[in-house]
C-alpha cells in the first residue's frame, strides 16, 4: 500500500473513513457500510496489477489488515456507539456481579468430572482480554481462545474417562459459569461489534459456532431465573436479596472477580489482593491513591470487619480457646503440639455442644 502504484487504493480506504457519518448513528447501517466497503476494496485488490500475481493467502491477509485499520479508525463511533448499548452493557454486567456471589457449577447441571477450577481460570482470563483490543477479529480471538480451552478440557475428559461430551449440551453450561467467573467488561457491545463488522464471511464454521454459544450463554445470563437452575424460587430470590445487600458494601469491579482453587497464590488487581478467590480491597493501596468516593466503601468495610471480628472472639470464647495463642499457631506452622490441642478442644466444645 506504501507504493505509489497503490495510491488509488489508499485514496479509496481514506475517502470511505473520511465520509463515514460521524453525527448520526446507526450500528446496523453503519455495519453494513463497512462490509460493502471489504467486499468492494477485496475484488478491486485481486483485479489490482499489483495483486496479480499475489496468492490467496496474501490476498486475504491484505483485507484483514484493512479491515483492522479502518476499524481502528471508526473505533470510537462504532463501539457502543449507543446509550442503549451503555445500559444493556451495565445492567448484565450488575446481575453478572451479583450471580457470582452464590452460582456455582452444579446449578448448571456441569459434571463433577469437568468442573476444572484451572481451566476455567484460564478461559476467563482470555476473555477478560477482549476489551484491550479494537479490530473485530482480535476480539473475536480473546472468544476463539477461550472457547478453545473449554472445548480441550472436554475433549481430554472424554479420553480419559468413559463420559462422551454432548456437544452443546456439556458446552454450553460451562460457557455459562467461565462468563459468571469472568464478567467480560462490555459483554454486550462487544459480541455486537464484532456481530456487525467482523468480515461476515469469516464468521463460519467453527468461529460462528463458539460465538453462538457465547451470545447464547450472554442470552441466558441476561435473562437467568430459577427455572433455569437447579435451585428452588425462593433460594434463588434470596440468594439474589443477598447478593444486592453484599454489594452495597463492597462495588464489585466492571471486570468480575475471577474465583481462583483453594490455596493458590494471591493476586494484586487494581491495589486490591485476590486470595483463594475472596477480593480484599485496599490492601495494596497508599493514602495518595484513595480517593473522596472511597470513604464510603471503607466505612462499610470496616463496620465489615469489626463485625466479622467480635462474632469470631465470642465464638473462640465459649469454645474455650485463647486468641493470642491461636493466632501464633497460624504464624508458626511448627506448633505441631499446640495445634493438636486446640484441635482436641474444639473438638470437645463441639461434642459438648451437641450433647445439650
Amino acid at each position: 500500500m506504501r507504493r505509489p502504484a497503490a495510491a488509488d487504493l489508499v485514496r479509496s480506504i481514506k475517502s470511505f473513513i473520511i465520509s463515514f457519518p460521524f453525527q448520526t448513528s446507526n450500528a446496523e447501517d453503519d455495519g453494513k457500510k463497512v462490509q460493502e466497503f471489504l467486499t468492494m476494496m477485496e475484488t478491486t485488490i485481486k483485479e489490482h496489477p499489483l495483486w496479480a500475481h499475489a496468492t490467496y493467502e496474501e490476498i486475504d491477509s491484505a483485507i484483514e489488515g484493512l479491515e483492522k485499520y479502518i476499524m481502528t479508525k471508526l473505533f470510537t463511533h462504532t463501539f457502543a456507539s449507543s446509550s442503549e448499548d451503555a445500559k444493556l452493557d451495565l445492567e448484565i454486567s450488575e446481575k453478572i456481579c451479583l450471580l457470582q456471589h452464590f452460582i456455582k457449577p452444579d446449578h448448571l447441571d456441569v459434571p463433577k468430572v469437568f468442573q476444572n477450577e484451572a481451566s476455567w481460570l484460564f478461559a476467563a482470563k482470555e476473555l477478560q482480554k477482549i476489551n484491550f483490543f479494537k479490530a473485530p477479529r482480535d476480539k473475536l480471538l480473546c472468544i476463539m481462545n477461550c472457547c478453545r480451552i473449554i472445548n480441550n478440557l472436554l475433549l481430554d475428559i472424554s479420553m480419559t474417562t468413559n463420559h462422551t461430551p454432548a456437544g452443546a449440551d456439556d458446552f454450553l453450561p460451562i460457557l455459562i459459569c467461565v462468563t459468571i467467573k469472568a464478567n467480560p467488561p462490555q459483554l454486550h457491545s462487544n459480541l455486537k461489534y464484532v456481530q456487525l463488522y467482523r468480515k461476515h464471511s469469516k464468521l463460519v464454521s467453527e468461529v460462528e459456532y463458539y460465538l453462538t454459544n457465547l451470545i447464547s450463554a450472554k442470552t441466558f445470563i441476561t435473562n437467568i431465573n430459577a427455572s433455569s437452575l437447579s435451585m428452588d424460587e425462593s433460594d434463588f430470590h434470596r440468594n439474589m436479596q443477598l447478593a444486592r445487600l453484599a454489594s452495597e458494601i463492597t462495588v464489585n469491579e466492571p471486570s468480575g472477580t475471577v474465583q481462583l482453587s483453594e490455596g493458590g497464590p494471591p493476586i494484586v488487581r487494581n491495589k486490591d489482593i485476590y486470595v483463594d478467590g475472596n477480593r480484599y480491597p485496599f490492601m495494596e493501596a497508599e493514602a495518595r491513591d484513595l480517593r473522596l468516593e472511597d470513604v464510603q466503601q471503607l466505612l462499610g468495610l470496616y463496620r465489615q470487619v469489626v463485625t466479622k471480628y467480635r462474632m469470631l472472639s465470642e465464638a473462640l470464647r465459649q469454645l474455650s480457646v485463647d486468641e493470642n495463642q491461636l493466632l501464633h499457631v497460624l504464624n508458626n506452622h511448627q506448633c505441631q503440639d499446640v495445634k493438636e490441642k486446640i484441635k482436641q478442644q474444639l473438638e470437645q466444645a463441639g461434642n459438648s455442644g451437641g450433647t445439650k
